[in-house]
């Protein structure tokens, strides 16, 4: 039911992250391309890591994407899941929680201390679904983020 993204899985990832920016009003925000994608996870150094949830007859119906966090705090590497999708009828199926799962399994075996990622706030399936494996929400603290132009800015381009 999980297992390792392929490189064959490349198309129907990119389209998922399309269905997935849709899905939180943000279409215009999914610019990655296969290209992009293929080198991300594939190439010479990847530095993201992808999972898939098949059905028994080998449909691809959600993806969860990730890298490696490290905590000073801790001392250990954890991971960041960047994006966890399950197409919407194959909702309720488990394969949301089976990929889930499959990071955490992937944080045990290796030592990782943590697995993170951030939800919207009107995202109530969601995080309802988060909380029930007992996941914690960190309500201290809020996510900053530096894209277009003002990191060109900061970074000494523009």
């Amino acid at each position: 039911m999980i297992r390792s993204a392929a490189l064959a899985d490349v198309p129907v990832i990119r389209a998922m992250i399309r269905e997935l920016a849709a899905y939180e009003k943000v279409p215009h925000e999914a610019r990655a391309t296969e290209e992009q994608l293929r080198e991300a996870l594939f190439g010479e150094r990847p530095a993201v890591f992808a999972h898939v949830a098949e059905t028994a007859d080998g449909e691809v119906v959600g993806f969860s994407m990730w890298f490696l966090s490290f905590s000073t705090w801790r001392g250990a590497h954890g991971i960041y899941l960047e994006d966890l999708y399950v197409r919407p009828g194959a909702r309720g199926g488990g394969y949301g929680k089976a990929l889930l799962a499959e990071l955490a399994r992937t944080c045990v075996e290796r030592g990782y201390e943590r697995l993170e990622w951030s939800v919207l706030d009107w995202n109530a399936p969601a995080i309802g679904f988060y909380r029930s494996v007992g996941a914690v929400p960190m309500d201290e603290w809020t996510v900053n983020r530096l894209t277009d132009g003002a990191l060109r800015r900061l970074g000494g381009a523009g």
